[in-house]
């Protein structure tokens, strides 16, 4: 005896061969796992990615520089693997010095700051080893010629020999960093900013798209499956408010609840109901008519098990392919918020804001500082788009194989 396939199995089956919405998802299943993995993956693992260093700002893709780290002599702890989850993130222990060159002299670090021009050196400076490595004060301690004593931040007094005191900040303390991306204007990493802004993309988008759900499949079912003066006063409101510009709402809801990123939620999402409406209530419009919702009725079934037990799981196609059209809306939406300066406030590294600070930069020979993050915004938006594209040919009954 043949078996036949479920609707949702044929679904897939048409979905894994569209090579276009395969694309997408596997590019939206690789932003997931960089928004989930955080500051784990990132160079820059401080919160926001937002460790300045101006000596190296603006610098372009592929640059290398020999870095200085200095002990701060803070009591700073290290986050954990999941502490650097999603938002989060850790402050910088070290500060770091971008050098041309150095040498040890003595218990002293002798260096040159980098400078960006070339074999130009700034003048050479120095610290000594023990503050370098351990962040102790000059004044507490003494050296001879092999032997540093010291006192650590216990209170305890300590001896290192000069050759390994040499070797551990040679090891721990002078690395040469390289920046994929290059860093943006302030000198920070750029891609790792890219990674950050991630985060705040996708999490926009999906609580956007939530509140538009919640939303719009509630006016769209009453209107829906009640008809009448019910259905007439509420496709009215979805026409005003359809009627209205989308940004030009978004901006107005923003600045009525004020300018932060939480407030993105809910002005993206208030703006995005109005077609998840339009199509439920197309949808319950067709299906109220059907067999299965009269004999819903003759059974005694009250209004709310009827519309959310037995016609809305009927029409969760079109509102799937939907909401990943209103995911890439939402994605473009902040962004363009942001680049307003309505949206996400610095420094939290919204894509959209990453362009507005480097803009500028486009007519110079840097326009990849503008560029980069527009282009994560265009692929990710294009994802989403061609994902969508797909479930819509997938989940449509009249295509044939």
């Amino acid at each position: 005896m043949l078996k036949s396939k479920s609707p949702g199995a044929l679904a897939f089956a048409k979905l894994i061969k569209n090579k276009p919405a395969i694309f997408g998802l596997v590019v939206i299943l690789l932003a997931v796992l960089v928004a989930i993995l955080g500051a784990n993956i990132r160079k820059d693992k401080t919160l926001m990615a937002n460790e300045m260093l101006l000596p190296i700002a603006a610098q372009k893709p592929g640059f290398k520089v020999t870095m200085l780290k200095i002990n701060k002599g803070k009591a700073i702890e290290t986050a954990n693997f999941i502490e650097q989850l999603f938002f989060g993130g850790a402050q910088n222990p070290y500060k770091y010095i971008p050098i041309n060159k150095y040498r040890f002299n003595g218990d002293e670090i002798f260096y040159n700051e980098y400078s960006g021009q070339g074999e130009q050196l700034l003048p050479e400076l120095k610290i000594k080893m023990v503050q370098a490595a351990y962040g102790i004060s000059a004044s507490v301690y003494n050296s001879n010629n092999q032997t540093i004593t010291y006192t650590n931040k216990n209170g305890i007094q300590q001896s290192i020999s000069q050759q390994t005191l040499k070797k551990i900040i040679e090891n721990t303390n002078i690395s040469t960093e390289k920046y994929v991306l290059g860093t943006d204007k302030y000198g920070r990493d750029l891609l790792s900013r890219i990674f950050a802004g991630t985060i705040i993309s996708l999490s926009v988008g999906l609580i956007a798209v939530f509140i538009s759900l919640l939303v719009g499949i509630f006016m769209g079912a009453v209107a829906g499956y009640y008809g009448g003066k019910t259905d007439a006063i509420i496709t009215w409101f979805i026409n005003v408010i359809w009627s209205i510009p989308t940004l030009l709402l978004v901006i107005s809801i923003t600045l009525l609840l004020g300018k932060g990123f939480s407030q993105i939620f809910i002005a993206v999402g208030l703006t995005m109901w109005v077609e998840v409406a339009r199509i439920t209530r197309g949808q319950f419009l067709s299906l109220r008519e059907k067999e299965f919702v009269e004999a819903a009725r003759a059974l005694g079934y009250k209004p709310f098990r009827i519309i959310f037990k037995h016609i809305l799981p009927n029409a969760w196609s079109p509102l799937i392919v939907i909401s990943a059209s209103n995911f890439a809306n939402a994605i473009l939406i902040e962004a363009g918020l942001s680049f307003l300066g309505v949206g996400a406030q610095p420094p939290m590294p919204s894509w959209g804001n990453m362009i507005k600070e480097h803009y500028g930069y486009i007519v110079l020979d840097k326009a990849y500082l503008a560029l980069a993050p527009g282009c994560a915004i265009m692929l990710l938006v294009l994802a989403f788009t061609l994902l969508g594209n797909g479930l819509r040919d997938a989940l449509d009954t009249r295509s044939v194989n």
